[in-house]
């Protein structure tokens, strides 16, 4: 942990014996949110374009996207090894058997040495958690589930398809199995002010996860929310608003709880707001320094 508070890199140096880096791949996969098994259309903010490297490529085999996402990595870095990040859309919601053929053909390619799973907390079948339980006892693995938020109206107005019990419910099962486990949320999500951003940072806090992602709300292109964010504008955070907010947050999670990143970064071409200019690193240079100011360290008002 560093002083301020516990940093994703240092938690990484401690779970494996040399420098990893994640290659993100689309294996194909939809939501059931936008099959028709739970709904249409799929959550209101989600665009995946807005977050899939170049190298994802679904006419790509697993196998091929890794490969160029090593090639793309080892100019700078040649002694990298890899995590095969399973990213875009939900990467657990396939037959179990299409899964364990996805999931053991990322990990033969070479000096790939772990997985991430992203997914959704209503799409982990018992019989899925079984066999994960199983992979990780012989290789790096951390699912991460996206949670976005503790407030059900929000889950319902984003057309999330779920509710908080069942993250909480899923990630409860997860750590039976002593997997790894990540959550994300996203705050400043339409209808949710800091007020109520702070409110549920004890319930984020009380989940048994390792790790939390937090990413500020954006408005991107050919979304739903876009349409409604055009009709009908609602308040975003300024740069120094959320800096404050995230401030405010951190001094309610559990001093353990390890945090990965603050902010993500949209494609300029698909950002419609908020258009802050900065580059991950200079937002948490900005936070840090405002941490230091304020002499606020994670966890300091925690119960």
């Amino acid at each position: 942990m560093t002083h301020l508070y516990n940093d994703f890199g240092t938690w990484m140096k401690a779970q494996l014996p040399y420098k990893v880096q994640k290659i993100s791949i689309d294996a194909g996969f939809t939501c059931p949110n936008r099959d028709g098994l739970l709904g249409r259309g799929g959550c209101t903010y989600c665009n995946n374009n807005s977050f899939n490297p170049s190298y994802c490529d679904t006419k790509k085999s697993i196998t091929e996207q890794l490969e160029e996402g090593k090639m793309f990595f080892s100019r700078k870095y040649p002694d990298m090894k890899y995590l095969a990040y399973f990213q875009a859309y939900t990467n657990t919601y396939a037959d179990i058997n299409i899964l364990k053929s996805m999931y053991e053909e990322a990990l033969s390619v070479k000096d790939v040495t772990g997985i991430v799973i992203g997914t959704r907390p209503d799409c982990m079948p018992d019989s899925l958690l079984d066999y994960l339980e199983e992979l990780n006892q012989r290789t790096f693995l951390l699912v991460e589930y996206g949670i976005e938020t503790a407030n059900d109206t929000t889950l319902e107005r984003i057309n999330r398809g779920h509710t908080f019990q069942c993250s909480q419910e899923t990630i409860a099962r997860t750590r039976k199995k002593a997997i790894r486990v990540g959550a994300h949320i996203i705050i400043g999500l339409p209808g949710e002010d800091q007020q109520e951003t702070l409110r549920q940072a004890p319930l984020i806090s009380a989940l048994d996860i390792d790790i939390l992602k937090i990413h500020q709300m954006q408005i991107i292109k050919g979304t739903k929310l876009a349409l409604e964010y055009k009709k009908n504008p609602f308040h975003l955070y300024t740069l120094e608003e959320y800096i404050d907010t995230i401030c405010l947050y951190i001094q309610y999670l559990r001093k353990d709880l390890v945090l990965e990143r603050f902010v993500s970064q949209s494609p300029p071409n698909l950002l419609i707001a908020p258009h802050w200019g900065l580059k991950n690193y200079e937002f948490t240079n900005l936070l840090n320094n405002e941490l230091k100011k304020r002499k606020i360290v994670q966890g300091c008002k925690a119960e």
